[in-house]
């Protein structure tokens, strides 16, 4: 976790309240920033758990910084979608705080398993934020080295990472990984629409049984494509994992902070043997489920403008201004950064060079195979055939 001095507030700031704790009569939300901006100094969950973070005035400005940018460059691919020049695009629009939290929360071994949505995540791995558009523009699979980024590739299946990281989890414990402070740990992302499949139930049994270290990171953006959060579960979704034998906890997951601090928590408990853990981050899908989706058919514009008076930015801007962190040129400085960003950006996929059909069949196989040569030779048949024609 960042060091800093939390026991003595800058001269003109404001403190934070000391703490809060968990009660026994609605479920536990930890949180380390209202939707106002106001600090908390730390919350101490039923199990005894205390979450806090003690970072330095440039490391909270870092997280400011992270959490505009991606939602910049996320906008631009929106924006390059609608046209035409993407295939699809999954926002992340409002899950900014649990995206940036838990990926500045990983430590440099760790091992992520995303969604097709972590766009934010992978930015915190340093990946070049052009890689998940040369997927999504039809010109590449990725592209990013897995191994070297400790972050794996987009899986479009729902849930199927989950079972993809419970493996790698159980190898890393396996190959003696674990145990100690600068041991592995291994963090899967979904949605709590995947809560109803398979795969991620039977991750959950084999994650526990297996004592795997591993952290089940659920974004509850409260549908599932159009499927509300009710029909998905009759109880808090975090609540599921003391079915299965781990612990569970809520986060605001509008909050960069209170993100940061349970998902580090449940990490190191990981890397320490103690095995997994289910985050919840209680969030909000604010556009589409996808560039093919219209939300307008299933939720009204009330229940959107109350989530906006929660957003995660303009939280963290708050909560910067009111303790005297930062002034208007640093933010104007940032917004110049997102925008030069997003240009690029565009200008990048833009010069995308089209790929040939046939070079489909280049990765297949490392040595190729008979099949697969077949295969190639019908397909560029196929396509001559089309030459000289109106096709």
């Amino acid at each position: 976790m960042a060091k800093g001095d939390p026991g003595v507030p800058a001269r003109g700031r404001r403190a934070a309240p000391r703490s809060r704790k968990a009660t026994a009569s609605e479920p536990e939300l930890v949180q380390l920033l209202t939707p106002e901006g106001e600090r908390v100094e730390s919350y101490t969950g039923r199990d005894g758990t205390e979450y806090r973070v003690d970072f330095t005035d440039e490391e909270y400005r870092g997280l400011y910084r992270d959490l505009v940018l991606v939602r910049k460059l996320d906008a631009e691919a929106t924006a390059l979608q609608r046209q035409g020049e993407l295939g699809l695009w999954a926002s992340l629009l409002g899950q900014e705080a649990a995206q940036v939290g838990s990926g500045r929360a990983l430590r440099t071994q760790d091992m992520a398993f995303p969604t097709y949505r972590e766009h934010g995540v992978l930015y915190c791995r340093g990946i070049d934020p052009i890689m998940p558009l040369g997927l999504f523009r039809g010109v590449d699979q990725g592209g990013w080295d897995p191994n070297e980024f400790k972050f794996n590739m987009y899986t479009i299946v729902i849930g199927a990472q989950t079972l993809h990281a419970t493996g790698y989890a159980m190898g890393v414990t396996m190959d003696g990984r674990t145990g100690t402070d600068d041991g592995e740990a291994v963090i899967a992302y979904f949605g709590d629409g995947a809560t109803s499949q398979g795969d991620v139930n039977e991750a959950f049994v084999w994650a526990s049984v297996f004592n795997a270290p591993l952290v089940f990171f659920c974004q509850n953006n409260q549908y599932a494509i159009s499927e509300p959060l009710e029909r998905q579960t009759r109880v808090p979704l975090y609540q599921r994992a003391a079915g299965f034998g781990f612990p569970g906890v809520r986060v605001d997951g509008n909050d960069v902070l209170a993100s940061y601090a349970v998902t580090r928590a449940a990490l190191d408990n990981a890397r320490l043997g103690q095995g997994p853990t289910l985050i919840e981050a209680y969030t909000y899908r604010m556009g589409a489920h996808t560039t093919s989706d219209d939300p307008t058919r299933y939720r009204i514009a009330s229940e959107v403008e109350a989530w906006q008076a929660k957003d995660p930015i303009a939280r963290m801007k708050a909560f910067l201004t009111k303790q005297q962190l930062a002034d208007d040129a640093f933010f104007a400085e940032v917004d110049e950064q997102a925008r030069r960003e997003s240009v690029h950006l565009r200008e990048r996929v833009l010069a995308m060079p089209n790929p040939e059909p046939s070079t489909l069949f280049d990765n297949v196989y490392p040595n190729g195979s008979p099949l697969l040569d077949e295969q190639r030779a019908q397909f560029s048949r196929y396509l001559e055939s089309f030459e000289g024609s109106a096709h």
